[in-house]
């Protein structure tokens, strides 16, 4: 019997196998598709052009500005600035209008011009097959050469440093798609401080990426998405082929994330986790990348540090180091309904 996938990512073993099979690169690539690296590096001219694309599936309230933010997270990764999107939007048959369009048109607009964004192409279409609006992005961007930044960089001894905090995105779409259940439980100023999660602290990594490089050589950084933080480690890990060692106590979780993961089951290390970015550097620089972070208003902290890939992905807890589990499936997809 063929194994059904869970909703959320690939498992990280198949989608290696197609990547290897499949994929058709030439020598203008310079970065190609692999596991943990967030955007394909093309040479440029004097610069590198950075390409990306990325759905969102889980959310349709302030679809747009998921769509600019997620996009360009992964391009602010690999140490580059976002300059150019283009958007694929789906809508839904029998309910899609004027209104609903026009709503992700001007989300989209407003989003790309906070961050200096051209909205330059897509297309845009109502289908069968789907319940509510979907938008797949492209996002491309550029970087100097010399200031390309990989998950494919972290070094022996490296300290792993966090943004912000755990499921900052999955906080925000809890009280989003369970808006009603959130309020009754916990009251409206908290469902709506939740809910805009996505502004405060935010969904965009673009900040914390330019200020970490600016204060010493990053070697590494990640964003992490579905699967959460645990599967963005595990993601560092294998493109860097090396093991990592976090602190769960260090682990920063927000107490609204922390409340709402509590009562709908979710374990916020495998919770959709944009709004995070992982960065790593050396251990004589660590301090002082927290530290130009904090003065800016980010939240930065230290989680773990990078060791030799036989040691593997783990978590310091408990008194004893435990293997870091992989979230195939995303921790979010618990506050959906099952379907057959």
């Amino acid at each position: 019997m063929k194994k059904i996938f869970p909703a959320g990512k690939l498992p990280l073993a198949v989608l290696k196998r197609f990547l290897d099979k499949y994929a058709i690169i030439d020598k203008s690539v310079i970065v190609g598709p692999d596991i943990g690296l967030d955007a394909a590096v093309i040479e440029f001219g004097d610069s590198y052009l950075l390409a990306k694309t990325d759905p969102i599936t889980f959310v349709s309230e302030d679809i747009g500005l998921y769509t600019i933010n997620i996009n360009a997270n992964d391009i602010a990764a690999m140490g580059g600035i976002p300059r150019w999107f283009l958007a694929t939007i789906l809508l839904p048959a029998g309910r899609a209008d004027a209104d609903m369009a026009e709503g992700i048109f001007s989300q989209i607009s407003d989003a790309c011009k906070k961050l200096n964004i051209s909205f330059c192409g897509g297309h845009t279409e109502v289908t069968y097959g789907i319940d509510r609006p979907i938008v797949i992005g492209q996002m491309l961007g550029k970087v100097k050469k010399s200031g390309l930044v990989t998950a494919a960089g972290a070094k022996l001894g490296d300290a792993v440093i966090i943004t912000k905090g755990i499921a900052v995105e999955a906080t925000s779409i809890m009280a989003r798609e369970k808006e009603k259940e959130v309020k009754r439980k916990f009251g409206h100023g908290f469902a709506k401080r939740c809910k805009d999660f996505i502004r405060n602290p935010g969904i965009g990594v673009l900040k914390e990426s330019q200020i970490a490089t600016k204060v010493c050589r990053v070697h590494a950084m990640h964003d992490p998405t579905e699967g959460g933080l645990a599967t963005g480690l595990h993601e560092l890990a294998i493109a860097s082929k090396k093991g990592i060692i976090a602190d769960r106590d260090a682990i920063p979780v927000f107490p609204e994330c922390r409340r709402l993961c509590d009562y709908f089951g979710i374990n916020p290390m495998g919770a959709i986790a944009s709004g995070s970015l992982i960065i790593t550097v050396s251990e004589r620089d660590a301090k002082r990348v927290v530290s130009r972070l904090k003065r800016n208003g980010i939240g930065a902290y230290l989680i773990g540090r990078v060791v030799e890939r036989r040691h593997g992905v783990k978590i310091f807890e408990d008194g004893k180091a435990k293997p870091l589990p992989i979230f195939e499936r995303d921790e979010i997809t618990k506050i959906y309904p099952v379907r057959n």
